[in-house]
């Protein structure tokens, strides 16, 4: 049987059933090789591994990042740093410490290998895709099971085949692949699917660029993307000193794609996401000359030594226009280093651009905010309203071509109709052959395990245990305290910033800012509540892997979210944690449910047990609503265990 890359991969880490796939749509548990977590999240991940009670981890290799609260207003967050670095001493994890760079950009070039998968507390882990692994987000507690040798479970996803023919134009982007790819699906488009690309197009495209459109594929809702293996992936590999890593991983030749999207590098335009979300795509040429405040190139979509030799070639002998702030921030230590032995950062510098640190900064609304009601176009994945910091910024997502553009006009320009002038420059950067010198200084290896037994873990006055999830009664009737509308993103559910980031491994304290952007009264209802329920629309919880989305609604009493769908690691992460995630039959039901509702709740148990339909009733009038139940199994059994912790001690897998 002919089979697609990502079908030869699941298959070969399934844990039971033969090697033989399953249906779409069937609960799998596969194999999980490599982990990786960042400081946001991090910290409650090793706190919940800390309570399985293991000696060390029992993956091939798992790396704590610090990459995203590294602005260091008081002691909270370089306590976190400081617990991190010694739970990786402690349990034997690498350790990339602060200034290194972006997790997924440092995991790139360092440590990830084709045809393994990794599981990361971090949405945009699928960036591995670019390398040819199957890299999938997920939320800290599934990610500390894995390193626990845990399996990691999913639903049999489909495979969306992407086939890419001619080559890009210059001035058009591997961003504007992505961005294409959003326009024609959507950010909900992707849930339950892998998008994988091949055909004669992808041999035209670098490991970086690769990583760009696998790593904005979250932002379809997918469960990762995947591009093969090829000579393009071995000489990346050689590049890094890595070329023992490298395995040819291709679909078979007559595989089948459940659906596939036909792309022509040549014809396509260069494209910006429009606020206030990453599928609100327009090709460039219809903004052009609308004025810009503020210019970011980098995050982990696009901070390669690429990206930024593509703009030092645009704004060489240029300088940033009056009336712009520029900021461009590297992905990791070694493309900053690589970048002044090119020439690239002295020509950034010269330019007018502002260099920031190598983290995520301004992506995470960590820094960097735009003016009220300014324009801001950054190279990031997303462009939720708020995110950046400042509530009425319109953000728009560009590659870093476009943003190099923009920056130098003032104004948004089509970055196509200048490419003749800046391909010619970028030709005047050059780069000695050992320019990607290996310098692993600030990576922290594992101990041995002799050494890891005496390792200290250190914990900060902020440091508090996560919060038990609630056991689950058979009945509850508790009032909707809060009803939302579409595409309700994590950012809406727990904002990021660097007033609320900090408080990550404080639950209590981070429960405070619980759909503050949506209602800032939420908080105080649901302390005064004895539990409630929460109502949404279509795709709800898109976004970041962030599980603290679903562990303060928890410590806050919601005990079930009913929504027209989810996407697919918050609902995960609603059931790691005790909550029911609960999908309405007819959306019609939808409109007929009003805040402030007391809604009854009952069989829950038996629903759950049995797999049947959920009953829920409307205590004013008696109107019954139905809600499927399309939970697996295994989800079933979480939850009536009262979350993945619990269930994890009772032996479960």
């Amino acid at each position: 049987m002919a089979l697609t890359l990502t079908e030869k991969i699941l298959t070969q880490h399934l844990v039971e059933g033969n090697g033989t796939l399953p249906p779409r749509g069937a609960d799998i548990a596969i194999r999980i090789d490599q982990t990786l977590t960042q400081d946001a999240t991090g910290t409650m991940a090793y706190l919940q591994f800390e309570t399985i009670g293991l000696d060390r981890v029992k993956t091939e290799l798992s790396v704590s990042y610090i990459d995203h609260n590294t602005l260091q207003e008081d002691f909270k967050n370089m306590d976190d740093h400081r617990y991190l670095q010694s739970v990786a001493a402690r349990y034997g994890l690498w350790f990339s410490r602060a200034g290194n760079g972006i997790c997924h950009q440092v995991h790139l070039e360092r440590f990830g290998v084709p045809g393994k998968t990794l599981l990361g507390s971090d949405s945009h882990t699928p960036t591995g895709g670019g390398l040819g692994m199957l890299a999938i987000g997920a939320g800290g507690l599934d990610v500390a099971v894995a390193m626990g040798g845990g399996a990691f479970h999913l639903s049999m996803p489909k495979v969306f085949g992407v086939r890419l023919s001619g080559r890009l134009r210059a001035g058009v982007a591997a961003k504007d692949v992505i961005l294409e790819v959003l326009r024609r699906e959507t950010v909900k488009g992707g849930v339950g699917s892998v998008y994988e690309y091949f055909g004669p197009g992808v041999a035209s495209l670098t490991v970086p660029q690769r990583a760009t459109i696998t790593n904005m594929g979250a932002e379809l809702g997918a469960t990762c993307s995947v591009f093969p293996s090829d000579e393009v992936t071995r000489s990346f590999l050689a590049q890094m000193g890595r070329e023992e890593s490298y395995e040819p991983l291709v679909a078979d030749e007559n595989a089948k794609y459940d659906k596939i999207i036909e792309i022509d590098l040549s014809t396509l335009e260069a494209m910006a996401a429009q606020p206030h979300s990453p599928d609100a795509v327009a090709p460039l040429s219809t903004l052009t000359g609308k004025s810009v405040t503020q210019v970011v190139i980098g995050s982990c979509t696009n901070s390669s030594l690429a990206d930024l030799t593509a703009v030092a070639a645009i704004v060489k002998g240029r300088h940033v226009a009056t009336g712009v702030e520029a900021g461009i921030a590297p992905g990791t230590r070694q493309t900053l280093m690589a970048a002044e032995r090119s020439g690239v950062l002295g020509e950034l510098i010269r330019a007018g651009f502002r260099i920031l640190e190598s983290a995520c900064g301004p992506c995470i609304g960590m820094g960097f905010a735009p003016n009220s009601g300014g324009v801001s176009l950054r190279t990031f994945n997303r462009n939720f309203k708020g995110r950046s910091g400042t509530p009425d910024a319109q953000v728009y997502l560009v590659s870093p071509e476009s943003a190099a553009a923009a920056a130098i006009a003032g104004t948004i320009v089509d970055p196509v109709t200048i490419a003749e002038e800046f391909t010619q420059n970028e030709r005047t950067f050059s780069l000695p052959p050992d320019y990607f010198f290996r310098d692993d200084n600030m990576l922290v290896p594992p101990l041995s395990p002799d050494e890891a037994r005496q390792a200290e873990i250190v914990r900060g006055p902020n440091i508090k245990p996560c919060p038990a999830s609630p056991n689950l009664p058979d009945s509850l009737i508790l009032p909707v305290l809060l009803k939302t509308g579409d595409n309700v993103s994590t950012d809406d559910i727990m904002p990021a910033g660097a007033k609320v980031l900090p408080l990550r491994s404080n639950i209590p304290e981070i429960s405070k800012f619980t759909f503050e952007r949506l209602d800032q009264g939420f908080y105080g209802r649901a302390s005064a509540a004895s539990g409630c329920f929460v109502v949404g629309g279509e795709n709800y919880g898109q976004g970041s892997s962030r599980e603290h989305a679903a562990l303060a609604p928890m410590y806050l009493g919601v005990r079930a979210v009913i929504v027209k769908s989810f996407a697919r690691i918050h609902k995960a992460n609603l059931v790691n944690y005790g909550i029911i995630p609960v999908v309405f039959e007819h959306a019609e039901d939808y409109d007929a449910i009003a805040q402030g509702d007391i809604l009854e709740f009952s069989g829950i148990r038996s629903s759950l047990q049995e797999g049947t339909p959920f009953t829920i009733r409307r205590t004013s009038d008696g109107k019954a609503f139905a809600a499927r139940n399309d939970l697996d199994e295994r989800s079933r059994g979480v939850l009536l265990a009262g979350g993945l912790a619990a269930w994890t001690r009772a032996g479960g897998q």
